[in-house]
């Protein structure tokens, strides 16, 4: 889906989602397990890519983390921005980084990628490789099921996708896959999270898989 349309369609529903989904409490005990775990690992600068309200920014950054948020919608960092002053937040989108080569030691891809269509996302991930230092550490959130099916997501469409093609395109971007979580909690959706990190000597993927 284009920038446009996911932009237009949390734009609308900004102040709603953030009062539903917008606050620490609202997550997973085991998804901030999982996050401040990965977070520790980190030397250097951290991005938030779609950090939306800004919650998991204001969480890390309370934790002692260099994190910084960014987000499409105004809205979202707006709001981000008056509720977690302390962090820091702009606006831009997770296909263009507006970040040197290798200038971070981590990103964070907490469900941000899920309205990307299927031949989209291999090149975001080759833009978080290109950002990423040697080494540096990738965490990406998503719900797992058939590999490129889309869903009824409440917003705007959205896709699943399967650990093993998500794992694929990791690597194709160049990236090496160092531990996967799955759960299935009841009422909701599959979810799926997969830690890797930055090949050395390597600045982009050697080819990318074929969507399937």
């Amino acid at each position: 889906m284009t920038d446009d349309g996911v932009l237009n369609a949390y734009s609308a529903r900004a102040a709603e989602y953030t009062s539903v989904l917008g606050s620490i409490e609202d997550t997973h005990e085991l998804d901030r397990m999982c996050i401040e775990r990965w977070a520790k690992q980190i030397s250097g600068p951290v991005l938030d890519a779609g950090c939306g309200p800004g919650h998991w920014t204001d969480f890390l950054h309370k934790r002692g983390v260099n994190i910084s948020g960014i987000d499409l919608v105004p809205e979202f960092i707006e709001s981000a921005r008056s509720r977690f002053p302390e962090a820091s937040f702009r606006v831009s989108s997770v296909r263009t980084l507006d970040l040197a080569d290798g200038s971070v030691g981590g990103v964070l891809g907490w469900y941000s990628l899920i309205h990307l269509a299927p031949t989209e996302l291999p090149q975001v991930l080759v833009e978080f490789r290109r950002v990423l230092s040697p080494q540096g550490h990738l965490l990406v959130g998503f719900f797992e099921g058939e590999a490129d099916e889309p869903l009824d997501h409440a917003i705007t469409t959205a896709y699943y996708w399967s650990v093993h093609r998500m794992s694929g395109l990791l690597q194709d971007a160049g990236f090496e896959v160092l531990d996967i979580e799955t759960r299935h909690d009841h009422g909701s959706r599959p979810h799926a999270a997969i830690a890797a990190i930055a090949r050395s000597g390597t600045s982009g993927p050697k080819h990318i898989s074929p969507v399937s």
